[in-house]
């Protein structure tokens, strides 16, 4: 390799190798919140929004269970990264500017740190199932003529299997589907 193709290669540092590790996770998290159930069962709305509002909520329980193992809090700020860098690609596809996108990634990124909130605390130790419904249905697009309860049962259901999971297991892409 000549001298001036090293010096003109893109450099990938540990940061984006680290990222890179966490891809298969990030694709995993996708592809979970688009399978049918949460939209014919669980009574999400099957549109725009209410897929995002699954992949963050899904996002979100991953997250919140990555926290409670005490995993490296660096795992959780790459796999956030992955959501910013597939939501900016979405909203550069479908046609919002550059002098949008920026402020558009800032209100999905208080989205997501408001159903971790939302999550955490409806999740926590003796909270009724209630808090999870409610959380639900203030921050999940529904279709109409449906409640909040299925898809909260669906997925407290989820984040049990999730828990049951090891943490490593999880980082490596293999969560519940």
């Amino acid at each position: 390799m000549s001298v001036l193709a090293r010096l003109l290669r893109p450099r990938r540092d540990s940061r984006s190798a680290s990222r890179d590790a966490l891809r298969p996770l990030w694709h995993r998290i996708v592809g979970t919140s688009r399978a049918p159930r949460w939209y014919l069962e669980g009574g999400a709305a099957d549109n725009v929004p209410g897929r995002f509002d699954m992949i963050a909520t899904l996002l979100a329980l991953v997250l919140l269970r990555l926290e409670r193992a005490a995993a490296p809090p660096e795992q959780g700020v790459l796999l956030t990264e992955l959501f910013v860098e597939d939501m900016d690609r979405q909203l550069r596809e479908s046609g919002i500017g550059d002098l949008v996108v920026g402020k558009q990634i800032g209100k999905l990124m208080s989205v997501l740190g408001g159903r971790l909130g939302a999550y955490r605390t409806a999740l926590a130790e003796g909270a009724g199932p209630e808090a999870l419904t409610g959380a639900v249905d203030r921050n999940v697009t529904l279709a109409e003529g449906h409640d909040a309860a299925p898809l909260a049962q669906m997925l407290r259901a989820w984040n049990h299997q999730l828990e049951a999971v090891s943490s490593e297991t999880i980082l490596a892409g293999e969560i519940p589907l």
